[in-house]
């Protein structure tokens, strides 16, 4: 099969389910009414809660959700083959993912816009939702720990001409939406006007990279550089200082990089603070409804690429297991996460989307359908990582590339096999090269950006949650619960644990936890819809999939840290263990008594 064929099938699949098995669900399970009253106007208050117009809002949850997930985990899962990985993202997105999402929208929706951690304490009990929301709270804070310290590392370490066209996204953000929201501006003029300026931002960052590095070097090590080249990663120029025998230098040169890099943590976090605490219209849904549309030119530019390319696959159906690979079940489907199916989805819907729903019946397009064009971003990096293409003109090549499952797991190896891949295929569609792997890369990273503010404002909205359940009234405010989040974000991104930051090293365990929480999101919908005596189907056999995945997964990872040594990352996977244990263990005492209470009320 051709990469065309294969994004064909999959674009087709995608559309069926919209319109049928979305549908199914809006009017058959959930039953949506146009005429009820939704959490944004019933409780506006112009920060949080503002309804918002569907195009917007469409775009500003699709951001909010992808991030650089949908790339990452296709870059490594085709290891095992492009056919598993495919199947996943198609089937996994139509009848897991895009559930997951839209039912966590929906129990929002019907919960006065509550976030999920709080709907399990009011639906489960006390203990069960306290439970359910220190996890998310721990999970949160891991991520956008490890994300504050990739954006970082990638304004650093690989991408120093994205700093300026993200830089600049903030205020033309806080412009477009003062525009439409204050001036009342058309829509699509602000929108215009917005994209001329991004896209010079974009153009203007190729010629004027941002090394900061090189601001923490003396004036000798600093001229050595410069004598190299206009502005060297610190990588190639501490290489070239060794060459060169100044040893020194090139220490001096990583020591510089390690001291920019927490720079730049610093000031991510003072963003992230700022992201979380200012109205949703001033700059975080503005800035995801702009940084959209990069993404959609990139896809669009690659599909154009693969039509005029129409390369075969150079990676083989099913790929053999290397040494170091871990076995394919069930690991393809926490590899896999965003694109299929991920934990972090159900507290984006019933976070920051389901407060900005202008009308119930809008609920299938935002719920459903971004998860649906997440996946397909999905699609088309397994086919850049997996096609013909300059880095892969062969199976040989493929085969030889993906053969170290450690090396390929790094995150220069992955993004580099798509960006190059991605930036071979715009190019052959008349976009000069250099420009082309440019603008992959500040896709990229934008999308890593998204995440973090998307996921602090999350952090903000489960912390007020949990100092609401605990009386603690200061923290129930935006400005102490998102100074809290900054910090204990800030914790994982800056404190070392074995000589790396914190979440780095728990990031291992993040890939289970995260699908963890997704089946525990689909617990909650379950427990939502038998409460009311709802077909509960749908949900129940993704959520008992999900839970059989992510804890034998992470059944092997405590395994591994065991045989490791590995104290901290075993005792942290153990607890996350028990809670979810505990967790299901309550909620099947409630269904027991639920069902006791009406067997009672039939008598």
């Amino acid at each position: 099969m051709n990469a065309i064929a294969l994004a064909a099938v999959s674009l087709a699949a995608f559309l069926a389910a919209y319109f049928t098995y979305a549908r199914f669900l809006q009017v058959r399970i959930f039953k949506l009414l146009p005429d009820e009253t939704v959490p944004s106007r019933r409780f506006q208050d112009g920060i949080d809660f503002v309804p918002t117009r569907p195009a917007i809002l469409f775009s500003h949850h699709f951001v909010s959700i992808a991030g650089l997930g949908p790339i990452l985990g296709p870059a490594i899962g085709v290891i095992w083959g492009w056919l598993p990985a495919m199947l996943w993202v198609v089937f996994g997105t139509i009848f897991f993912g895009a559930v997951h999402d839209f039912g966590a929208l929906v129990i929002s929706l019907r919960s006065e816009g509550r976030p999920i951690g709080e709907i399990v304490r009011d639906t489960v009990g006390y203990r069960a939702g306290t439970l359910f929301m220190l996890i998310i709270c721990f999970l949160l804070a891991l991520a956008m720990g490890v994300f504050a310290y990739l954006v970082a590392v990638l304004f650093t370490s690989f991408y120093p001409e994205s700093v300026l066209p993200v830089g600049c996204l903030m205020p033309i953000a806080v412009l477009t939406g003062y525009l439409i929201y204050r001036l009342r501006v058309p829509v699509t003029a602000a929108t215009v006007l917005g994209l001329i300026l991004m896209f010079g931002a974009i153009r203007i960052g190729l010629d004027y990279p941002v090394p900061l590095y090189r601001y923490f070097l003396d004036p000798e090590v600093g001229a050595a550089v410069s004598a190299l080249t206009a502005a060297p990663l610190p990588g190639a120029a501490a290489e070239a200082l060794r060459e060169a025998g100044n040893a020194a230098g090139a220490q001096q040169v990583l020591a510089a990089a390690d001291r920019a890099r927490d720079c730049w943590i610093w000031i991510l976090l003072a963003y992230a603070f700022l992201a979380s605490v200012l109205p949703v219209w001033v700059l975080l849904q503005p800035r995801d409804y702009l940084n959209s549309f990069q993404l959609y030119a990139g896809m669009l530019l690659l599909v154009a690429g693969l039509i005029v390319v129409n390369p075969g696959l150079a990676a083989p159906a099913l790929a053999p297991s290397n040494p170091g690979t871990p076995p394919l079940f069930p690991f393809l489907f926490i590899v896999i996460a965003c694109g299929a199916i991920s934990g972090f989805h159900s507290l984006v819907s019933s976070g920051t989307t389901v407060r900005q729903l202008d009308s119930s019946v809008h609920a299938r397009a935002i719920g459903y359908g971004p998860m649906l064009l997440e996946s397909l971003l999905a699609v088309v990096a397994i086919i850049v990582c997996t096609a013909q293409s300059p880095i892969f003109p062969g199976t040989e090549s493929w085969l030889a590339r993906y053969g170290d499952y450690a090396q390929m797991n790094r995150l220069g190896t992955k993004l580099d096999v798509f960006i190059s891949g991605a930036g071979s295929l715009i190019a052959a569609v008349g976009v000069p090269a250099r420009f082309a792997r440019s603008f992959m890369s500040v896709v990229v990273v934008a999308f890593a950006l998204t995440t973090l503010d998307s996921g602090t404002r999350l952090m903000r909205y489960d912390l007020e949650a949990l100092a609401r359940t605990f009386k603690l009234r200061p923290l129930t405010y935006r400005f102490p619960a998102g100074i809290l989040s900054v910090l204990v974000i800030g914790y994982f991104a800056l404190i070392k644990v074995h000589g790396q930051p914190a979440g780095l090293a728990l990031w291992e365990l993040f890939g289970s936890a995260n699908q963890l929480l997704a089946a525990l999101g689909l617990l909650a919908v379950c427990v939502f819809l038998y409460v009311r005596r709802r077909n509960l189907l749908p949900f129940l056999i993704p959520m008992v999939l999900m839970m059989v995945f992510s804890l034998s997964a992470m059944t092997v990872k405590l395994r591994d840290f065991f045989r490791e040594g590995s104290l901290v990352l075993l005792i942290t996977g153990i607890v996350l263990m028990v809670l979810t244990v505990w967790l299901l263990v309550e909620t099947v005492i409630l269904i027991r008594l639920f069902r006791f209470g009406r067997r009672g009320g039939e008598g």
